[in-house]
């Protein structure tokens, strides 16, 4: 086995995974209230425009893929309507758990799996959509994560990868001094976990750029993706095009 990146920490690929979970486990209770504080609500503006752009239609199958707490699943299922259907998985179970129980507390009953992008247990062309926020990051082959969610796309489907990304260069100092400085404060007032948030503002730090990203999805199958940057480069959307 070789290594990978823990935020800024080199650990070996067959930790990361464990890692990564027990961040998961341990801020999946607080962790709506802190996407809220995080972003000062932008996350949801953030959402509603991938899912604008993902222009799912009526009788669509659409896949979720780190669902977490079910944000754009809840969305995506309001279009799909009663003859499609929304498949909601994450890795984590705490955070599937958390986001199933909001969801059935809000009357939708939606597929729900326990899954790891790697390996998808999905036949090749199932689904017209494929979307995943804020957790391609953290996925330690993020090239075979890729390549599956085109396997499972049909040809034309799209591909939407909402998250964080290059910040424009002016904002670099600030976003840097709100990352390290107030973010793990913030997780540890709210989240009573610093290192979770310190890990992820590493992690984002880490994540290839734009350009990077979009050249990854290119080599996955994807023959046209668009980007589309937000909050001065924060976060981007990548919606890709499988051939």
């Amino acid at each position: 086995m070789g290594s990978t990146h823990f935020g800024f920490q080199n650990v070996d690929e067959k930790e990361k995974a464990g890692r990564v979970r027990g961040v998961f486990d341990a801020v999946a209770s607080k962790y709506d209230v802190m996407n809220d504080l995080m972003s000062l609500g932008l996350h949801r503006a953030w959402k509603a425009y991938t899912v604008a752009v993902a222009n799912v239609r009526d009788g669509d199958r659409v896949l979720d893929i780190a669902g977490g707490t079910g944000d754009l699943a809840r969305a995506f299922s309001r279009r799909v309507g009663s003859r499609g259907v929304v498949v909601h998985t994450d890795i984590n179970e705490a955070m599937l758990r958390t986001g199933r129980d909001r969801l059935l507390d809000e009357g939708l009953v939606l597929p729900t799996a326990i899954c790891d992008a790697e390996h998808l247990p999905f036949a090749g062309g199932s689904f017209d959509v494929v979307s995943v926020a804020f957790g391609l990051r953290n996925m330690t082959h993020k090239e075979q994560a890729l390549a599956e969610m085109a396997r499972v796309l049909k040809p034309g489907g799209r591909l939407l990868v909402l998250e964080f990304s290059k910040v424009a260069k002016p904002l670099e100092k600030a976003y840097d001094w709100y990352s390290f400085q107030v973010l793990p404060r913030l997780g540890k007032w709210v989240a009573n976990d610093a290192d979770s948030y310190r890990y992820l503002a590493e992690s984002i730090r880490m994540h290839p750029d734009q350009a990077a990203l979009k050249g990854l999805m290119r080599a996955a199958g994807f023959g046209h993706v668009d980007v589309h940057n937000m909050a001065g480069g924060v976060v981007a959307l990548h919606a890709g095009i499988r051939c």
